[in-house]
């Protein structure tokens, strides 16, 4: 009996992410893998919580701000954790958005640009998945929150956070060996 349709602004509004990240609700949030979204139609704050959406794929046309939120996630990130909780494995085959992030102390390893080294990693977070696996089994617990909680909040097994930037460009490498690694990946 109604239907609701959204236009955008026909202004574009400017929406800073200090303004996001000093907001009440991303301080307060428990969440350690918090993540800013930007605002919605009504100019209120989105937040998300990355433990809840493992996956996400963020897509678009040129120019619609892809890379800027793909920047404003690993800020973000940074804001709300130490290396100790929270690591990242960053894949930029064309060496153009994610290379800046090589010197900081949340890397895993350096920013891999050569696909072949993509896939390897790829398939060493497979076999770091399994064995968390086992971990969490003998711990008895279902997952790494549960875990830190049982180990009284020691950050033994930080968080592993991938960042594929051009994800199109390394499936034309080796679409069979990287499609597998991901579909594992995300089946875990």
């Amino acid at each position: 009996s109604l239907v609701g349709i959204e236009i955008p602004n026909s202004a574009k509004t400017i929406v800073g992410l200090a303004t996001l990240l000093g907001n009440d609700g991303f301080k307060k949030s428990g969440h350690q893998l918090a993540v800013a979204m930007g605002r919605d139609v009504t100019g209120k704050a989105i937040f998300a919580n990355l433990t809840k959406m493992p996956h996400m794929l963020v897509a678009g046309a040129t120019g619609a701000g892809k890379s800027i939120f793909i920047h404003s996630l690993i800020v973000s990130l940074l804001y709300k954790n130490s290396p100790e909780s929270m690591r990242f494995i960053m894949i930029d085959p064309k060496r153009v958005e994610l290379t800046s992030y090589n010197k900081i102390p949340h890397q895993l390893t350096s920013v891999i640009t050569n696909p072949k080294k993509a896939i390897m990693a790829l398939r060493w977070a497979c076999k770091e998945m399994d064995r968390r696996y086992d971990e969490l089994l003998k711990s008895g617990v279902r997952d790494i929150m549960a875990y830190h909680d049982k180990h009284n909040g020691f950050n033994s097994m930080p968080y592993l956070v991938i960042i594929i930037e051009e994800l199109a460009d390394l499936m034309s490498t080796d679409p069979r060996e990287m499609e597998a690694s991901i579909v594992r990946l995300a089946q875990m």
